[in-house]
């Protein structure tokens, strides 16, 4: 019985003593996603495309049609979505139609994000709310621009939407 504890404690004083003598594992580099920034203006124009995709099949009166949009977005970008479509559902409002993306504008690419210019068409969309009264501005363009970010993420392409701001340059009209 006493040679069994000396034998743990040994292991233990070993086990200690080794474990101060290993060198931590080094830290992974982290490797640039794309090759080029073509490359990534690729991927994120893909992944913008299959975001407005998986927007143009959403159910309003269905909310598992908004997890494919959830799977493409992060952030700001997802909390806004999640708030809306949630809001939208419990409104009992209906959307009809599809957006397009017209023309997509790759600006930059560093450290993994990548920052884009992207026309949509919302013309053919129309939101009802309950009642079926248009829930649609009457100033809204048929065509608008966005500045979109992009940042690394669980998706088909290696990004996410992350957030958008309605810009007005000029470079959707037609």
């Amino acid at each position: 019985m006493r040679n069994r504890g000396a034998v743990i404690a040994a292991g233990v004083a070993l086990l200690v003593a080794l474990s101060g003598c290993t060198t931590p594992a080094p830290e992974p580099t982290p490797t640039p996603a794309f090759t080029s920034e073509e490359e990534a203006f690729a991927a994120a124009e893909e992944t913008y495309r299959a975001y407005v995709d998986a927007l143009n099949q959403v159910d309003l009166s269905d909310p598992e049609t908004f997890e494919p949009v959830f799977a493409l977005t992060t952030g700001e970008a997802n909390a806004n979505e999640r708030k809306s479509l949630s809001q939208m559902h419990a409104d009992g409002w209906n959307v009809a139609g599809a957006t397009d993306v017209t023309r997509f504008f790759g600006e930059s690419y560093k450290d993994g994000i990548v920052e884009a210019v992207i026309c949509s068409d919302v013309s053919d969309v129309k939101v009802t709310d309950a009642s079926g009264q248009s829930k649609v501005s009457t100033d809204r363009p048929d065509v608008y621009a966005l500045r979109v970010s992009f940042t690394p993420g669980s998706t088909p392409n290696g990004l996410a939407v992350a957030g958008s701001t309605a810009i007005k340059d000029g470079r959707c009209a037609p």
